[in-house]
């Protein structure tokens, strides 16, 4: 049987950012970064990001714990990443990413988020987006 999978992560994407300069004002290690518009042009723009993530849960995939370890990484640097996301015009972001079994034995995991969590994200402005696909039946 294929079993539920999932992630959450954190990021932070704009035009025209060096995302090393995110990780030197935060001092986080980012989990993965995408530099592709730190060098275009203003004729096509591209989108650059930060990013960190949690690993992939594959057995009791709860998005409460999931999005609490990012959780406990942002709140200590709340008002860098303000100072950041003012200073290189950034969007933040909190997402899971979710892959759900079709086996009926397979529960569906809760998807919501605490109270630390809606509130932090909306004291930085930070948008949701929840992913999510079917697995395929093995």
């Amino acid at each position: 049987m294929a079993a539920n999978e999932g992630r959450a992560f954190f990021a932070l994407s704009g035009y025209h950012f060096n995302p090393d300069d995110i990780t030197r004002a935060l001092g986080i290690k980012p989990t993965s970064v995408n530099a592709a518009g730190m060098g275009s042009n203003l004729d096509k723009p591209v989108i650059s990001s930060w990013e960190i993530s949690t690993d992939t849960a594959t057995e009791d995939v709860d998005v409460y714990k999931l999005t609490e370890i990012i959780l406990k990484q942002l709140e200590p640097v709340k008002e860098k990443i303000l100072q950041v996301c003012k200073s290189h015009n950034l969007s933040p972001r909190m997402g899971v990413v979710l892959s759900l079994s079709v086996d009926q034995d397979e529960t569906c995991p809760d998807v919501g988020f605490g109270a630390r969590t809606v509130r932090l994200l909306a004291d930085l402005g930070a948008f949701i987006n929840i992913d999510y696909k079917l697995s395929e039946r093995l």
